[in-house]
């Protein structure tokens, strides 16, 4: 062991840095804070590479006296606080004296500054936490940082900086939070030249969502507003239909601070329980105000978590609040229709138009009928050549029922077409096993056997059989025998002494999700043109998510391009998404993706995730279909790697034993 010895200052200040400054969105939150706490009413950002070469702040604050500048850059320097007493009313953001220290430590730091009392302003500039120059200036009243080569003397850790697009995410996150924790505030961020966020600080929070968010989600916001003796609480919070995959979505600030809590995402998503589906997380901006005797800040010197002095008085308030505000709505969703055109502006081209349109849609409405008529006599030939169906399987392929009326054609002929399909190949097959019967010769073991069966033989118990036939093989097709649908959503089949439900959108689900991933390894895919594009509106992180993984979702048969800054045009999709493939999908397709996007996923994990959206267009529960579909649906499961659960974990079969049903019904004790 070495001889012990107190490092020198420069190392201690690089070690310290590491709990502060982990990435330059660190550097970003600690000097826009300090713009905050320095009452500027406008902060501007600039960043280069991700901010990993190049940040720049501006605000317009009280700027800082030319005695206290290198004051400020000392450890534990702060104007904030004078003594341990003071840290449980502390009411600004930055009161540890660390951050100036710390940035100053692992970059190259500049610092012009002037208060409105001065008649000029002072360059500083710092590298490696050593004074280089102090200058007088020119420069306007405020303060403007610039920090260049964040971690140049310390390479080890910035080896471990990410990409430039993903730290720039990083970035725009947290100036997102901060813009909304202070509307008040006009917030500007540019990076590599590009506005990504302006807000115009006229102090109204719906107007910063507006901004940020866009006008889908703007326009879908219930507003929260609650007092009690410690604790207020106002913001947005979204409606049950503003839903995304996963929290990025939660906002919530406690005093002005942005911080993440358990306790308070917890109220949150109990409170949203009953309105959203599982592995769903709503949208809220809910700004929290407490008594800062009831608040602990100094737990963490990035200061993002806290710990209160009432824990459970907190989560009934938040999750109080946000059920009045839920409850206060009949939360139907609203369908606008657009107005219909004035009979004056209605020309003779536009009558033409709408003649032409009846044309095609009468001939559209014939040619489905038509199909439906061919499908019902197809069906009608595979009664005949099925002779092991019972009758009441034959008066349901007479007349299938492939939909509820309630859906549309366009739906109607994508899942005729898939059905049929199936259809097709399991009769193939039938013909094929029983062209190899006629084929076989009966040997004399086989005709003994056959005669043996019909003596009668006295009772043996049964013995496991370790190879024992499985309903789900090519060999056990023709001893299926359908007895029909339960519910519209179960069919049931008997096999072997055993009764077999299987749920048919389970079972769909996990026949979509392997031929998509067949299709992605294979390129094998068809895409389908649609019209209108639909619009994706994304965030900075999303739009780095969707590009970064855009050739899995070209793979297998989108067709995305650019169409703005941080909007996406999807012009085509894969053809067994067609008709499902809405804005939704399209945006859970993306959030499933984004809680791991900086874990390193394999392409496999990620074709994987992709995959399990064609789960979408499967055959839902309540939508009867023909003994024909379902055993179509059967033989389209025996090629599958795992047909017995779904994409999700879901069993797509159960079954029962002969014994166990006459157990129940007290035959056998």
């Amino acid at each position: 062991m070495g001889k012990i010895q107190v490092l020198d200052q420069i190392t201690i200040d690089k070690i310290a840095a590491g709990e502060v400054i982990e990435r330059p969105a660190s550097i970003v939150k600690e000097l826009a804070e300090n713009a905050i706490d320095a009452g500027a009413s406008a902060v501007v950002i600039e960043i280069k590479d991700g901010g990993i070469s190049f940040i720049r702040i501006t605000d317009n604050g009280c700027g800082i006296e030319k005695e206290d500048i290198r004051n400020a850059f000392l450890r534990h320097s702060t104007s904030k606080i004078r003594s341990a007493e003071d840290l449980t009313g502390i009411r600004s953001l930055g009161f540890r004296g660390e951050a100036l220290s710390s940035i100053s430590a692992v970059s190259q730091v500049e610092l012009i500054t002037k208060s409105k009392a001065a008649p000029y302003g002072i360059s500083y500039r710092i590298e490696g936490g050593r004074e280089v120059s102090i200058d007088e200036t020119g420069a306007p009243d405020g303060t403007t940082f610039l920090i260049r080569q964040l971690f140049y003397n310390t390479p080890a850790r910035r080896k471990f900086l990410k990409t430039a697009v993903t730290e720039a995410s990083h970035a725009a996150d947290l100036v997102t939070r901060i813009a909304l924790s202070h509307p008040e505030i006009s917030f500007q961020f540019t990076t590599n030249g590009q506005s990504k966020i302006h807000t115009s600080g006229n102090g109204d929070l719906k107007d910063v969502i507006y901004h940020i968010y866009g006008r889908d989600i703007a326009s879908h916001l219930l507003s929260v507003e609650m007092s009690g003796e410690n604790l207020s609480l106002n913001g947005y919070i979204g409606e049950p239909a503003v839903s995304r995959g996963n929290r990025n979505f939660e906002n919530y600030f406690i005093n002005g601070r942005y911080i993440k809590n358990n306790i308070i995402s917890k109220a949150i998503e109990d409170a949203y329980k009953d309105f959203t589906m599982q592995h769903k997380y709503p949208f809220t901006v809910l700004h929290l105000t407490i008594k800062s005797e009831l608040l602990d800040v100094n737990v963490h010197p990035s200061k993002m978590e806290v710990r209160f002095g009432n824990q459970q008085e907190i989560y009934n308030f938040i999750y109080e609040a946000l059920q009045k505000s839920l409850h206060k709505r009949e939360l139907i969703p609203h369908v606008e229709a657009p107005e219909p055109p004035k009979a004056e502006k209605i020309n003779e081209d536009n009558q033409k138009m709408r003649l032409e349109g009846n044309k095609q849609s009468a001939l559209y409405t014939d040619e489905i009928r038509q199909e439906n008529m061919s499908q019902n006599k197809r069906s009608a030939l595979c009664i005949k050549n099925d002779s092991n169906k019972s009758n009441e399987n034959d008066k349901n392929l007479e007349n299938p029922v492939f939909f509820d009326k309630k859906q549309s054609a366009v739906g109607k002929r994508d899942l005729d077409y898939f059905m049929e399909e199936m259809r097709k190949r399991v009769t193939a097959y039938h013909k094929k096993v029983s062209a190899e019967k006629q084929r076989q010769p009966q040997t004399d073991e086989v005709i003994r056997a056959s005669q043996i069966q019909d003596e009668p033989a006295p009772y043996q118990a049964k013995q496991l059989d370790l190879f024992e036939e499985r309903l789900l093989d090519e060999k056990s097709v023709k001893k299926h025998k359908i007895i029909g649908q339960l519910f519209d959503t179960y069919w049931l089949v008997e096999f072997c002494e055993n009764l077999y439900v299987i749920d048919q959108h389970a079972a769909h689900e996990r026949v979509l999700y392997e031929k998509t991933l067949r299709g992605m390894k294979n390129r094998d895919y068809t895409s389908q043109n649609i019209s209108p594009p639909i619009i994706l509106e994304l965030s900075m992180k999303e739009a780095e998510l969707l590009n970064t993984h855009m050739d899995r979702f070209m793979k297998i048969g989108f067709e995305i391009e650019s169409f703005g800054p941080n909007s996406y045009a999807v012009c085509a999709v894969p053809d067994n998404l067609f008709g499902v493939a809405k804005k939704e999908l399209l945006m859970e397709m993306i959030d499933s993706l984004s809680d791991e996007i900086y874990t390193g996923l394999t392409p496999e994990v990620i074709d994987e995730k992709v995959a399990s959206m064609s789960c979408k267009a499967a055959v839902k529960g309540n939508m009867r279909l023909s003994a024909a579909e379902a055993d179509a649906l059967i033989g389209e499961l025996l090629g599958l790697e795992n047909p017995y659960h779904c994409p999700h974990g879901r069993p797509t079969i159960i079954s029962m034993t002969k014994r166990e049903l006459e157990k129940k019904f007290k035959r056998i004790i």
